[in-house]
C-alpha cells in the first residue's frame, strides 16, 4: 500500500473518532452545566476547552465561556482551525483520496455524514438545537465505523484504520481523565462532596462508560475505581489497556504481511506490557497526573513511528 494512502486512512479514522468524542465531550459538559450555578457552568464550559486545546484560539474569538458560545465555536467556528466541521471534511478528503482502498459503503457512509452535518452547522448552534447536532455528530461516526466493520476486508486499509481510531481514543480518554482530575476539581476540600462525585460522573459520561462502571461497580463513585476502570480494564472498549491491546494486535497483523517488525511494533511492545504489568496503585503512587502526561507524549511518539514506518509521507 502506498503512504500516502495509508496516511489517509489513519487520519480519516482518527479525525471520525475525534470529532465523536469532541461530540460526548461537549453533551457531558451540558448535562453538567444543567444540574449547576453560574460559576461552575463556566468552569465546567473552561475545562471542556482546555480538554480540547482550544482554549488559546477560544479566549481570541470569544472568551465567553457559556453554552452557545463555546458549542459553536468548538463545533463549526472558521476561527477555530480544529472544529468538528472541519474535523469532518478532513475525514471526507481523506476518504476521498482513498476511495481505491475503502469500500462503497464506506464511503457512502463518510461522504453522506459529511453532508448532513455541513447542513445542520450551517447556522450557530444555540443550545435548543445542540442535542440533535451531537446525536448526529455521534450517529454518523458510528455509522462509518459499522460500515467499516461489516465490509472492508481484514488487510492493510482495515488495519491502518483502527490504528487511527484506537489511537485517537486512547489520546482522548487520557485527556478528559487529566484535566478532570487535575484542572476541574477546584479544591480539595469539594473531595467527595456531590459536586466531586458529579464531575466524575461526567467523566464517565463524555467517555460512554457510565452504566458499564455501576454495573461492575455497584455505583461505587471514586477517584481511584473510576481510574482503574478508564485506565487498566481491559473489557471497557474505551480504556487506555483496551485500546493499547488493539493498537498493538493490529500493528502485529501488518508485521506479518510485511514479514518484518520496526520501531513503531517495539515501542508498542513496550508501551502495552508498561501498562498492563501496572495496578492503580503503581500509578497513584507515581502520581496520577504525570502518569497520564507520559502517556499522552508517549502515544504521540508511537503515532509518530508509525507514520515513519509505513512512509506516511510518501
Amino acid at each position: 500500500m502506498l503512504g500516502r494512502v495509508a496516511n489517509g486512512i489513519f487520519w480519516m479514522y482518527r479525525y471520525l473518532e475525534r470529532a465523536e468524542n469532541t461530540a460526548r465531550l461537549l453533551a457531558a459538559g451540558q448535562r453538567m452545566a444543567l444540574t449547576r450555578g453560574d460559576d461552575h457552568a463556566v468552569q465546567e464550559w473552561r475545562s471542556i476547552v482546555t480538554t480540547l486545546g482550544l482554549r488559546k484560539y477560544f479566549e481570541q474569538d470569544s472568551g465567553e465561556y457559556d453554552v452557545a458560545h463555546v458549542c459553536d465555536f468548538v463545533l463549526r467556528s472558521k476561527s477555530n482551525p480544529e472544529s468538528v466541521l472541519a474535523m469532518t471534511e478532513r475525514a471526507r478528503t481523506n476518504a476521498r483520496i482513498c476511495r481505491s482502498a475503502i469500500t462503497l459503503e464506506v464511503w457512502e457512509a463518510v461522504n453522506e455524514g459529511w453532508m448532513a452535518l455541513r447542513e445542520l452547522l450551517a447556522k450557530p448552534v444555540r443550545e435548543s438545537n445542540l442535542n440533535p447536532i451531537l446525536g448526529a455528530i455521534r450517529r454518523e461516526s458510528s455509522l462509518a465505523r459499522g460500515a467499516t466493520h461489516g465490509s472492508m476486508l481484514r488487510n492493510e486499509a482495515y488495519w491502518f484504520s483502527r490504528l487511527g481510531t484506537f489511537l485517537e481514543r486512547a489520546d482522548s480518554t487520557a485527556r478528559i481523565l487529566d484535566v478532570k482530575y487535575y484542572l476541574l476539581l477546584p479544591s480539595l476540600s469539594y473531595v467527595g462532596t456531590p459536586l466531586d462525585s458529579g464531575q466524575w460522573d461526567s467523566v464517565l459520561r463524555s467517555l460512554s462508560g457510565d452504566r458499564a462502571y455501576r454495573w461492575l461497580n455497584a455505583g461505587r463513585m471514586d477517584a481511584r475505581s473510576i481510574a482503574d476502570f478508564l485506565i487498566l480494564d481491559e473489557r471497557f472498549p474505551r480504556s487506555l489497556t483496551y485500546c493499547y491491546a488493539t493498537v498493538r494486535q493490529n500493528l502485529d497483523e501488518l508485521a506479518r504481511l510485511h514479514g518484518s517488525e520496526s520501531t513503531s511494533h517495539e515501542m508498542m511492545r513496550a508501551a502495552d506490557l508498561g501498562l498492563t504489568n501496572k495496578t492503580v496503585e503503581n500509578i497513584f503512587d507515581q502520581g496520577l497526573h504525570q502518569f497520564l502526561l507520559d502517556f499522552i507524549a508517549s502515544n504521540q511518539k508511537v503515532a509518530g513511528a508509525i507514520a515513519e514506518d509505513y512512509r506516511f509521507t510518501s
